[in-house]
């Protein structure tokens, strides 16, 4: 029987997420994350135009919805539009799971692991060797993550010194010592540093043993990883700014990379992130999901973890430091926070129907009502030329 889509809600909540509530004629909830960091309104007024071709189809018609906002449309593609869709795609996928009353993953094909390996952030941006080792140690101390992701360098310039390059060297050598040689430590490049420097920096790193360079150059220079690869026995690992299945493809067919970083809440949702991770698999690229958000987008890419193969682990934003910045957490809008431990580095299966996650929506709504003012940094190199942060 048909239950078609009647009417939704967005929230802009802090620390800096947009939640979607789209519910159906029957009184089915879902729930999505159409956000793109620093440019919330942006998306949400996106959101708006494109439920315009929602409202009134039914709900579990996922696939053909997609389709028909990401193909029908004459724009497609690119980090807003695709963002928008995202949290749209999320939603329909937790509505069916919660009417066939199964969890998400196992409409996907079911499940082929039973947890999946996490990874939490320490440190920020500019953080001192000292500082960076010391947040290492006290997150494997007071938490059960076994493994970590930290900025490899503050900002670069196109053509840096020595001293920069041993500075970044000197933070990841305190971490290591402080963790021990056990704990995988991936060093998040985040396109800060210029093609010109990839190569130093990566060789400088890699006595350090990380767990792989991410983002090493920005997806504009996605050419040049072929060479970079060749350079080092580190894995590379790209993907969060690239926002289509056609992108990946080209990226794959590359045979440049080892690990896809797609994230669910900028490739159009669930049902693009799972073509990604079929598609990876065919090359043997394993794959990681990019997720610094909330629990909505964690759950959806949980789901896609479950039933892919090639899954590697999973970005937690559990900590991070622009959730410090918003005075709020990963889990604190959700009511089932035990389905979300962490075990020995392992988080289990979200068994309950739909994505699994339960939205504390009376939270949301006041929450709403302040709203957030997250900006997107604006960094300068020392001549004051802007740079990606």
């Amino acid at each position: 029987m048909t239950d078609t889509v009647v009417s939704y809600e967005l929230f802009k909540i802090a620390p800096r997420w947009l939640l979607l509530r789209v519910e159906t004629e029957r009184g089915v909830i879902g729930w999505g994350e159409p956000n793109l960091e620093g440019f919330s309104d942006t998306v949400k007024a996106c959101v708006d135009e494109l439920m315009k071709s929602v409202v009134g189809e039914d709900a579990a018609r996922i696939q053909y919805i997609l389709q028909k906002l990401q193909r029908q449309k004459f724009y497609s593609g690119g980090p807003v539009l695709m963002s928008a869709i995202a949290g749209i795609d999320q939603a329909l996928w937790d509505i069916k799971g919660k009417t066939l009353s199964v969890p998400v993953y196992s409409l996907l094909g079911g499940h082929v692991r039973t947890r999946m390996l996490m990874y939490r952030w320490c440190g920020g941006d500019d953080n001192t060797p000292e500082e960076a080792a010391a947040e290492a140690a006290d997150v494997l101390k007071t938490t059960n993550f076994k493994q970590l992701k930290m900025n490899a360098t503050p900002r670069m310039s196109y053509i840096d010194s020595h001293a920069a390059v041993q500075a970044a060297v000197r933070r990841m050598k305190a971490v290591r010592e402080a963790v021990g040689p056990d704990i995988g430590i991936g060093l998040d490049f985040h396109g800060r540093v210029k093609l010109p420097m990839a190569k130093t920096l990566m060789k400088a790193l890699e006595p350090y043993h990380p767990l792989f360079y991410e983002e090493p150059v920005v997806k504009g220079q996605n050419k040049s990883l072929k060479d970079l690869a060749h350079a080092t026995h580190i894995p590379l690992a790209t993907g969060e700014r690239m926002h289509t299945v056609e992108e990946f493809r080209d990226l794959l067919e590359d045979r440049s990379v080892n690990i896809l970083q797609p994230d669910v809440s900028h490739v159009g949702g669930i049902s693009n992130l799972l073509t990604i991770s079929r598609m990876a698999e065919a090359y043997e690229v394993s794959l990681a999901p990019h997720c610094p958000l909330g629990p909505i987008a964690l759950a959806s890419c949980l789901a896609v973890d479950a039933v892919s193969l090639n899954f590697a682990f999973q970005e937690s934003s559990i900590g991070i430091h622009y959730n410090k910045e918003g005075g709020q957490d990963l889990l604190d809008y959700v009511k089932n926070k035990s389905d979300f431990d962490i075990t020995d580095g392992y988080m289990n299966l979200l068994g309950k129907p739909g994505l699994g996650v339960e939205i504390d929506e009376e939270r949301v709504r006041e929450a709403a009502k302040k709203g957030h003012n997250w900006a997107d940094r604006e960094w300068t190199l020392p001549d004051g030329a802007p740079t990606t942060w």
